[in-house]
């Protein structure tokens, strides 16, 4: 008998039943803008007629390295989330709301179990995100990736009325800076953890004071802040520029919506820094600035708004982290 492809590590039979398994729980996220979904070679959507003048955003991303953890400790709904996460968040720094998602897939072989924690990760995503799964690509790849092992991207499309954009420009001296709290890390800084539990600086099993383990922290799923967004825009404030705070962390990521002639000031004790991250510093004997320029530090979401310093926005939680200064697109911390 010849060789044939699912000889040759792709059975293309169970994806095609695994994704027809999946379909009820995927087509659960489909808007009414969707004019056809998963199955075809492409998938349609109209832009919602709320919109008077509507411009597009797009965006794609992945998980990074966390997936490795993921597969190791078996955490693999959470990594869906975390995809769309990384996408969504990214639209709203623009002030677009999501339409449209997309995902990736290429692994080893297909390990059932494995992909329906993932899809599902992905599909509360995109219903926490507000937005349709409308298609992807899973990809068997033998010879490409080590047995067990997968990686992910993603990609995102949104929509903003042309006037409401946020791109920065009108950030001026005296903006205040909030902080939206983070679950943990998110999404990135994941190849120097890896590195510091390889080296065994950290104790994946080890309790910290939160009742949870080191690595049930770092494998939190990201925050979708997409109805928090919705909810400081609706408290009147007005949003002068917004920063996902992911790899780079807030050196690397708040320039990039200052306009010339401005810096930004982050206050460090505004909020407390959670445990994990100070574990990490000790563990590795991190510098304060790496470790701001690699995580989080407790901060996934970064809004500067007008100077207002009385700030009610209803189930949000944020702090006043800093203020906008006279500068050179620059991020001090003090």
């Amino acid at each position: 008998m010849g060789i044939d492809y699912k000889g040759s590590g792709v059975d293309q039979d169970r994806a095609d039943r695994l994704i027809s398994g999946l379909l009820a729980n995927i087509n659960s996220t489909l808007k009414p803008w969707v004019m056809s979904g998963v199955g075809g070679f492409s998938a349609l959507f109209k832009v919602p007629s709320s919109y008077r003048k509507p411009v597009l955003a797009v965006t794609t991303d992945g998980v990074g390295t966390k997936v490795k953890l993921a597969v190791e400790y078996g955490y693999n709904f959470n990594v869906g989330v975390d995809l769309v996460a990384m996408n969504v968040n990214d639209l709203l720094c623009v002030g677009a709301d999501p339409l449209v998602f997309l995902d990736y897939i290429a692994t080893e072989s297909l390990n059932e179990k494995v992909y329906r924690e993932i899809i599902s990760g992905v599909v509360d995503g995109c219903k926490m995100a507000g937005c349709s799964l409308v298609g992807g690509e899973t990809a068997q790849m033998p010879g490409m990736y080590q047995k067990g092992e997968y990686d992910l991207a993603g990609f995102a499309v949104g929509v903003v009325e042309e006037e409401e954009i946020i791109t920065g420009e009108k950030i001026a001296p005296g903006n205040v800076v909030l902080g939206l709290t983070s679950s943990g890390l998110h999404s990135n800084g994941f190849s120097l953890i890896r590195r510091l539990l390889d080296d065994g600086l950290l104790e994946a099993d080890k309790t910290l004071s939160d009742e949870k383990t080191f690595i049930e922290c770092v494998i939190e799923p990201t925050i979708i802040y997409v109805d928090a967004l919705r909810e400081v825009k609706k408290s009147g404030v007005d949003v002068k520029g917004v920063v996902n705070i992911t790899g780079g962390g807030f050196y690397g990521n708040i320039p990039r919506v200052l306009p010339e002639g401005v810096s930004v000031r982050i206050y460090r004790d505004r909020w407390r820094v959670p445990e994990v991250f100070l574990e990490i510093q000790r563990a590795g004997d991190v510098s304060d600035r790496e470790m701001f320029y690699t995580f989080n530090m407790g901060i996934g979401m970064v809004i500067i708004i007008d100077g207002r310093r009385t700030i009610d926005i209803e189930g949000v939680d944020f702090y006043i982290i800093g203020e906008v200064v006279e500068g050179d697109k620059k991020v001090e911390i003090v």
